[in-house]
């Protein structure tokens, strides 16, 4: 769907809130993943309910990714997501 979603070590990081950032046609948005609402940025209304849509459905297993990638200390580890088809 052209829509690319991401997340990285953030410890002390800006969003205090586990958050995925979104990248579709030149636009940048973070999203909550709690909520699965837009944090900050702008995204076109389809492609913005689509990432929404996605974080429901996959809402435990980023919330584990969060979880492992922003420990205070030692490795971070993530797993693969399936996409939205």
């Amino acid at each position: 769907m052209g829509i690319i979603i991401y997340m990285y070590r953030e410890v002390g990081g800006r969003h205090h809130y586990p958050h995925v950032h979104a990248h579709y046609g030149g636009k940048k948005a973070v999203f909550n993943i709690l909520t699965a609402e837009l944090m900050e940025g702008d995204f076109p209304k389809k492609e913005k309910k689509l990432v929404e849509a996605w974080i429901e459905l996959r809402k435990t297993e980023l919330q584990a990714n969060w979880g492992r990638l922003n420990i205070p200390s030692g490795t971070p580890s993530f797993f693969k997501v399936e996409p939205l088809k």
